[in-house]
């Protein structure tokens, strides 16, 4: 595949191109054995996703096995605390497994099945799209295999057990940092070794083409649904909306059906972990630069000598040093505006919402939550701000009782 990017003035929605580029980012650059994975993948992809059977039987998966359509959420209590625009909620954490993820890999299941492939691998983070991907592979009798870091498997303990009672292998992943970076590396190797039999379904919004493509296509439901809910319940489409962004799928299902819409505002919201300044962070549109990584062309952390490096974050979801290419563009482009918050702000935002809405949310949504702060007093009463609620805090409880300055330890049985 030639490495091309977009020409200059290419329309926001009309990406990637036929060489699998957003703008200059994107592309595939991967050895030459996964070519073949690459191109078939594509074809079953374009042919199946406009077919009527193909569409029905995702909306029916969709709608009776995931949970769909979602809630949209008024936080009248938020609102209150802050005293301007109206905030709104779109409750992915509702979906089976408690997170959008399981958008993306219903979908990817059926082209797995659709190509023959019997044998599902995955990376995960926060586990979220580990036991998305092991409930779908148990779903459809198929053998998985999911890649975590050990740091990521001892802060999202509960997660790791729910992959095994799903039937999923779960590989430890012990090099490097031991978190989503490294389990992503060893998941590549195995679908190099395995190509023939195995479809590697990827959690975000990254990799190399047709991957950022396919993902956002099953993940931009979230935004469709809330351009409906919005025309019906308000009349109007929201001021802003808000998603946290580490590899992006949630942010760009949520932002794609509204990029040509310039009066709603697209922010995206990253992980200053201990601040900018401290170096251990993962604000990778914030302090990146370009580069290549994990297959694809797009913003890097890096040092510099052009090596990785290594991101941080209190999120095991958002502890990832690239992010998908279509951010790098839509960033480029001036058409999301992307921000970031620390840890200690996100843990903090998460209190915030369970004691005042009884919602208990992921720690990668907490920092879209988190960025209210900066940008709620920018707002007036008769404005709308929707967040994206990507996922539930079950998975987290460890990390903020350990935060919370009211709990005691001995309050543990």
């Amino acid at each position: 595949m030639k490495s091309i990017s977009s020409p200059p003035g290419v329309s926001l929605t009309r990406q990637p191109n036929a060489g699998g580029y957003f703008g200059e980012f994107g592309g595939q650059f991967v050895p030459e054995m996964l070519r073949p994975a690459l191109e078939e993948l594509e074809q079953v992809f374009l042919s199946l996703k406009d077919q009527p059977q193909f569409q029905r039987q995702l909306e029916q998966e969709l709608q009776n096995f995931a949970g769909r359509p979602t809630p949209l959420h008024f936080a009248q209590n938020l609102t209150r605390h802050y005293g301007a625009a109206r905030i709104f909620l779109k409750r992915e954490d509702l979906l089976h497994t408690g997170a959008h993820k399981i958008n993306n890999t219903i979908g990817q299941i059926l082209l797995a099945r659709a190509m023959g492939k019997r044998r599902i691998i995955a990376e995960t983070g926060a586990g979220q799209h580990g036991v998305a991907t092991a409930t779908v592979a148990a779903r459809f009798g198929l053998k998985c295999r999911i890649y975590m870091g050990a740091e990521d498997m001892r802060r999202q303990f509960p997660n790791v057990q729910r992959m095994r009672m799903l039937g999923a292998e779960v590989i430890s992943v012990s090099g490097g940092t031991q978190t989503l970076k490294d389990a992503t590396n060893e998941a590549l190797r195995d679908w190099l070794t395995h190509v023939e039999h195995t479809h590697y379904i990827i959690g975000s919004v990254v990799g190399p083409h047709p991957f950022p493509m396919i993902v956002r296509h099953f993940q931009k439901i979230i935004g469709e649904e809330v351009r409906e809910q919005a025309r019906s319940r308000l009349g109007k489409f929201p001021d802003y909306l808000v998603a946290c962004v580490g590899g992006g799928s949630n942010a760009i299902g949520l932002f794609h059906p509204f990029l040509s819409e310039e009066g709603v505002r697209l922010i995206g919201v990253e992980a200053a972990g201990k601040g900018l300044q401290s170096g251990q962070h993962a604000a990778t549109l914030t302090r990146g630069r370009p580069g290549i990584f994990h297959g694809m062309r797009t913003y890097l952390l890096q040092d510099r000598h052009g090596q990785v490096q290594l991101p941080h974050s209190v999120s095991a979801g958002l502890d990832y040093p690239g992010v998908g290419p279509e951010h790098s563009f839509l960033k480029q482009r001036r058409r999301v505006a992307y921000h970031c918050v620390t840890d200690r702000e996100a843990l903090e935002a998460a209190f915030r919402l369970a004691r005042s809405e009884g919602i208990i949310p992921a720690l990668e949504s907490a920092h879209a939550l988190a960025f209210l702060e900066y940008l709620m007093p920018q707002t007036h009463n008769n404005q709308v701000v929707i967040v994206n609620l990507s996922g539930r805090g079950d998975k987290d409880l460890d990390t903020y009782i350990e935060y919370d300055p009211t709990f005691r330890r001995t309050d543990r049985p």
